[in-house]
């Protein structure tokens, strides 16, 4: 009893510590916060007596740490040393796993987006599959720490992942074979026709902006009139690499994105820092699969009308995490701000909506007849054009709007 009593007096002794410490301007505040201390308090103390087994102190300060970031929002996290480890290879575009981006999306764990030439790419996975189970075990309550952990292993091993997919109003079993994820930033960079450049952009990282003023600059070397900025399936990166991609298509000094949070230096502005080349049309695609990073493209271009956006509604990944580590090596992931476009709208929840929306078509099955026939006239393709030219429908329909802008152009210039 003598040991329970001191551990409550150390647990208010600090509560009071941190009160003086918040500087509370609201005396009612102050004396709120210290009630529900009190409550958190006698909760310990009583786990501590009377639950059926021995627990360690450490573990039930874990436990409630872990407990209150989850119940914030769901990119809010606590992270022990292990977990934190973990998340510091996220950004460095290689690590051992399946290839997805994982969410809390209304309770239930989410795919942002599988990567492209990943194994859950090659599985089938596709954007808002929901995890029900991971190897048999229910998702249920999952914090996306835990499922990171559960999803990733090592390279050749599998794991089972029982998959809700709400559009078809089906449960089933996918086997998926980890590996070692090497994702480049800009999966392709061509001028597919008729002086189109086509980038596709797979995620954002470090590099991200090197690779895109390399891609940028071969394409017009080749002649490029016009650009498709593909960012389907991209689930995002890091918010000064998205500032950086803007930058390659704005003026110099327009509005990229702005962040705001509860304190004033959480207010920041992003502005476009070089001048760059805006002469011609440029249509970015995004669908639920794009997020974070991506929207602040697909934001900041549609804003400062720029370009097109195409495709369908963006994930809506709007918020910024900042990592606090603390001393014993662990560490908080809190949502300190939200982003904003640079007319003012909320990205988290509301996504960006395309101005010219034209949902995916899968392409249409044929039969072992049309393939050999099919295969004649790609083989006489490949002859005359030295590729094979196969789009799907929002591509054809993003291919087919910068071709009538350059024929309206001729005819007002004629």
């Amino acid at each position: 009893m003598k040991r329970n009593r001191l551990f409550r007096i150390s647990v208010i002794m600090i509560s009071i510590f941190l009160i003086a410490k918040l500087g509370l301007a609201e005396k009612d505040d102050a004396r709120d916060l210290y009630k529900q201390i009190e409550i958190f308090s006698d909760a310990m103390t009583y786990v501590r007596s009377n639950y059926v087994e021995d627990i360690k102190d450490k573990d039930l300060v874990y436990g409630a740490l872990k407990g209150m970031l989850a119940s914030l929002d769901p990119y809010s996290q606590f992270m022990n040393p292990e977990s934190f480890k973990e998340i510091q290879v996220e950004t460095k575009g290689e690590f051992g796993g399946l290839g997805i981006e994982i969410s809390l999306k209304d309770g239930l764990l989410t795919i942002i987006s599988p990567l492209d030439g990943t194994p859950a790419d090659r599985a089938g996975i596709k954007p808002n599959d929901r995890i029900v189970k991971i190897d048999d075990v229910t998702t249920k309550d999952i914090t996306l720490i835990d499922a990171v952990r559960k999803l990733r292993g090592k390279p050749g091993s599998k794991v089972t992942i029982t998959i809700l997919r709400e559009s078809e109003s089906r449960i089933f079993d996918v086997d998926i074979i980890r590996a070692i994820i090497k994702v480049k930033s800009i999966k392709e960079a061509s001028i597919i026709e008729d002086g189109i450049g086509y980038i596709r952009l797979v995620e954002f990282q470090e590099r991200t902006p090197q690779d895109l003023r390399k891609a940028l600059a071969k394409l017009k070397g080749l002649g490029m009139e016009a650009i498709i900025l593909d960012l389907r399936n991209n689930p995002g990166g890091l918010l000064d690499v998205s500032v950086h991609v803007s930058d390659s298509f704005l003026k110099k000094d327009q509005t990229i994105v702005s962040t705001r949070g509860r304190n004033k230096d959480q207010e920041v502005v992003y502005r476009s820092r070089i001048d760059s080349d805006t002469s011609y049309p440029m249509i970015v695609m995004v669908n639920g699969g794009s997020a974070s990073a991506s929207e602040i493209v697909a934001g900041a271009i549609q804003d400062n009308k720029r370009g097109i956006i195409l495709g369908t509604k963006s994930f809506g990944k709007g918020s910024v995490q900042t990592v606090i580590p603390l001393k014993d090596g662990s560490a908080l992931r809190l949502t300190t701000a939200k982003y904003f476009t640079p007319s003012g709208r909320a990205i988290r929840e509301e996504g960006i909506i395309p101005d010219v929306i034209v949902e995916y078509q899968e392409p249409i099955k044929i039969n072992e007849k049309e393939q050999k026939a099919e295969e004649v006239f790609e083989k006489v393709d490949k002859e005359n054009n030295g590729k094979k030219k196969e789009y799907d429908n929002q591509l054809l329909r993003a291919i087919d709007i910068l071709k009538g802008i350059k024929v309206y152009k001729r005819l007002q210039s004629s």
